[in-house]
């Protein structure tokens, strides 16, 4: 039987009189690459923050790991990364390896001492995202692609079973879009994290991604990539009001 870390039944959720998202069943398997795509304004993000406890549902549930969202504590086995590279503050004083280790705090205690191996996960998690080189340079100094990856890097250190991202190729040079998708597919294979991905863009992560979510107020398919690839353009295209293609990109 297949081992599901989260599972979403009857999902409701609307802002004032405005529905954002009107049930939605959606169980999603342990070890598996979500991209859960959907034009503008289709509840994408909002899904996320739902899962992340951070809004509550007029209607519905969800379990991560199982238990009811309403019961979960454990919440250092999930990571999340935001659309954070165009926000950051570019004068905040801290390295890259500073910035990574403040990412254990969640599993030792605010007011917890770091011992000696914060700094071997904090290096082990740097140089899973290619980022080895900048350890020691302050983060502010860095461009926006690599932000994001040390961002991801503060999310792994802890080693979640789930790392949940939020359109996190904002403000990613186009030419490095590629090289970072392969990065989020490496640590999904190697360090057997389950990703979810939301992205607008399915046809730069159409080799990446394990399974698809497509969504927009309704959740209109949820399987497999392969399944996913099967469908006819005019079907997929009614989904969103415009035309999808489904092309892998090689940026740059």
């Amino acid at each position: 039987m297949e081992e599901y870390v989260v599972e979403v039944s009857g999902l409701s959720f609307r802002y004032d009189r405005q529905n954002v998202l009107e049930q939605i069943d959606l169980n999603i398997p342990k070890g598996a690459f979500l991209g859960i795509i959907g034009p503008n304004g289709s509840g994408k993000s909002t899904l996320l923050k739902l899962m992340l406890g951070l809004l509550k549902p007029q209607e519905g549930e969800i379990r991560l790991f199982g238990t009811p969202l309403s019961r979960f504590k454990d919440w250092s086995r999930i990571g999340f990364v935001s659309q954070k590279a165009n926000a950051f503050n570019t004068g905040y004083p801290a390295t890259v390896l500073e910035v990574v280790e403040s990412g254990l705090v969640k599993k030792t205690g605010l007011f917890r001492f770091l011992g000696p191996g914060a700094r071997k996960e904090a290096m082990e998690a740097i140089r899973s995202v290619g980022m080895e080189a900048y350890a020691h340079q302050n983060i502010g100094e860095l461009s926006g692609g690599q932000q994001q990856r040390v961002f991801i890097a503060r999310a792994i250190v802890s080693k979640p079973e789930i790392l949940m991202l939020d359109e996190p190729t904002v403000g990613v040079d186009q030419r490095h879009v590629r090289s970072f998708y392969e990065m989020l597919e490496q640590l999904n294979r190697e360090w057997g994290i389950t990703l979810i991905l939301v992205t607008h863009d399915i046809g730069a992560v159409s080799d990446k991604v394990t399974h698809v979510a497509c969504l927009n107020q309704h959740l209109y398919f949820h399987g497999d990539i392969h399944a996913f690839q099967q469908l006819d353009e005019e079907k997929r295209s009614s989904w969103y009001a415009h035309d999808v293609r489904l092309l892998a990109h090689e940026h740059g």
